[in-house]
């Protein structure tokens, strides 16, 4: 498989990112443009990077209300997987072919790498929180762009970006205290 070399040196295929498909038979609805086809593909690696870091943190966390934060990552997993379908396959109903493959979703992901190894629970929190914002940062930047194209896809970012500001909420407030009054 031939490859190339994007902006942060990182090796992706040469075939990477989400295609146009051929229309045929009954299906001739609306075809995405590929601002549309881009925009939706940046946020369905982002998902699936969330999904796969979060199942990191499931298997690594340890420390203080352990099971708790486990059982909340477990939520994220599911939501994120969920949304990744989602997104996809409302790019196949817009032509597109949508690109999930590993070496795709490393080299264009927006969210950090996670950290190796057992990490304690209040710093899981904070690395969980920043890439929940981080997709959700992704799916903002691209908002425009999509909604312009096709409202119906930017009704689905804003229901997927509701709940994971609430995830990023909920599980931020294991590490704040209370404000004095």
């Amino acid at each position: 498989m031939s490859t190339t070399t994007i902006e942060r040196d990182v090796k992706v295929p040469s075939d990477g990112g989400a295609k146009a498909t051929r229309r045929q038979n009954a299906e001739r609805g609306f075809k995405a443009p590929t601002e549309l086809t881009d925009s939706l593909q940046a946020v369905l690696v982002d998902l699936i990077e969330l999904h796969v870091q979060g199942k990191q943190a499931h298997w690594n966390v340890v420390g203080k209300n352990f099971r708790d934060l486990h059982l909340q990552l477990d939520e994220i997993i599911d939501a994120a997987r969920e949304f990744s379908d989602t997104i996809a396959e409302r790019m196949r109903a817009l032509h597109a072919v949508p690109d999930g493959r590993s070496d795709t979703v490393a080299a264009t992901t927006s969210l950090p790498e996670y950290p190796n190894g057992e990490i304690d629970t209040a710093e899981t929190v904070d690395l969980v929180v920043v890439r929940l914002e981080a997709t959700v940062g992704t799916m903002r930047e691209v908002h425009d762009t999509v909604d312009d194209a096709d409202p119906t896809s930017a009704d689905l970012l804003h229901g997927i970006m509701e709940k994971l500001e609430q995830f990023a909420w909920m599980v931020g407030a294991e590490n704040r205290t209370a404000t004095a009054k």
